[in-house]
């Protein structure tokens, strides 16, 4: 099952994509929005070109648990996706993506303008490494109940 992330702004769409196996997440591109026809229609390009089977995008809940104004502009843009894809989408807990985006290229010393293009890629990456990080948690919880070999 192939998983594709978005890390949704007002000027920039950061896309990640996992691999078949639904192991690793791989930063594609950073989006830089347009309208909202563009932004759907490249959306749809990759979501084909990858053969997508769901959907992924950072939900920012803020650190107390409440919805802010952030997620009702998420929600909307989640509206048009869902009426535009005909893969499931799927609001996943963004928690400090952007924030832990901006270590890494900390770390690497990136500055400047190559440093903008990249932050929402890699914010996309690090939502869904925690989305499959779930998914494998609970795969992992349903095996050990519907399997009791251990016995």
């Amino acid at each position: 099952m192939r998983i594709l992330a978005l890390d949704y702004g007002e000027r920039r769409i950061g896309v990640a994509v996992s691999d078949e196996l639904g192991i690793t997440a791989q930063g594609l591109t950073t989006l830089i929005r347009k309208n909202l026809k563009w932004d759907m229609g490249e959306i749809t390009k990759v979501v084909e070109a990858y053969s997508v089977d769901r959907v992924v995008v950072g939900y920012p809940v803020r650190l107390d648990g409440t919805r802010g104004i952030q997620c009702e502009k998420v929600d909307r843009f989640i509206g048009v996706l869902e009426k535009t894809l005909t893969v499931p989408v799927e609001r996943w807990d963004e928690g400090l993506s952007t924030w832990e985006a901006e270590e890494v290229l900390t770390e690497t010393r990136m500055r400047g303008r190559k440093r903008k293009a990249v932050v929402d890629k890699i914010a996309a990456c690090v939502i869904l490494r925690d989305y499959l990080n779930h998914l494998r948690r609970r795969n992992m919880m349903n095996e050990e109940v519907e399997d009791p070999s251990w016995k």
